[in-house]
């Protein structure tokens, strides 16, 4: 699990940025290098720059645009953070994308805004990514997640690694996928906090995945009860 990070004006959040768009760059630079603990250290307008300028520049937050000339930004993300496993990715994108949407998450990336967001809103996103929080457009998430178990079919197959989980990481993956945090978990399954983060902990190495809403997709794929509540052990 990812420990929170703090930064100062005199510990800037380093920002890398990707959009095709030099315009979009700018604006994106100005908005971001105004506030004091937010330093912009580079850019790029294609994922070749991209793969290039990125590593090199060890930012903490990327900023990457989804749909690129010459690829896309969640290549970039799986790429860049392959390198550099601590870094934080925003995805920002002009199109309210449900496939983009769960490539992301599953490629690595921490939060996922459209375009059309508040400026006031991006920095915050730029600050909760870089504390190591995630930060996902709600009424996106909501529905990709209300559309996967719906059509559990048309997500990636992931049964082996599923197979893998023990009954009781099977009930907590559950309850992730529910939006419960650790402590609501432990009230509902009669565990200590501690107890459910060691779980956690688990089940997400043996499903190869890092971040707790990637393991909430993947909760989607667990059968669901056909009525009543999961029943606690």
């Amino acid at each position: 699990m990812t420990e929170a990070r703090t930064f100062t004006r005199q510990n800037p959040i380093r920002v890398f940025l990707l959009d095709d768009h030099e315009v979009v760059r700018r604006g994106l630079s100005d908005l971001l290098d105004a506030e004091p603990d937010i330093s912009v250290v580079g850019d790029a307008g294609n994922v070749e720059q991209a793969l290039v300028r990125g590593p090199a520049l060890r930012p903490d937050v990327a900023v990457l645009d989804v749909r690129l000339p010459d690829g896309d930004g969640i290549g970039v993300c799986r790429d860049l953070r392959s390198q550099m496993p601590e870094l934080a990715v925003l995805m920002l994108t002009s199109f309210d994308d449900e496939d983009a949407l769960l490539d992301a998450i599953m490629a690595g990336a921490s939060g996922y805004v459209l375009k059309q967001i508040k400026g006031s809103d991006l920095v915050s996103a730029v600050r909760t990514v870089a504390s190591g929080q995630s930060m996902l457009d709600p009424a996106t998430t909501a529905r990709l997640m209300r559309s996967l178990r719906a059509d559990p079919a048309g997500a990636p197959a992931v049964a082996p690694e599923l197979a893998s989980l023990s009954p009781r990481e099977r009930e907590i993956l559950a309850l992730i996928g529910d939006g419960l945090t650790n402590r609501e978990i432990g009230k509902k399954l009669y565990l200590s906090e501690k107890t459910v983060k060691n779980h956690i902990s688990r089940l997400l190495a043996k499903l190869g995945v890092q971040r707790r809403v990637q393991a909430a997709v993947l909760a989607s794929h667990l059968e669901q009860p056909e009525s009543g509540d999961r029943p606690a052990r």
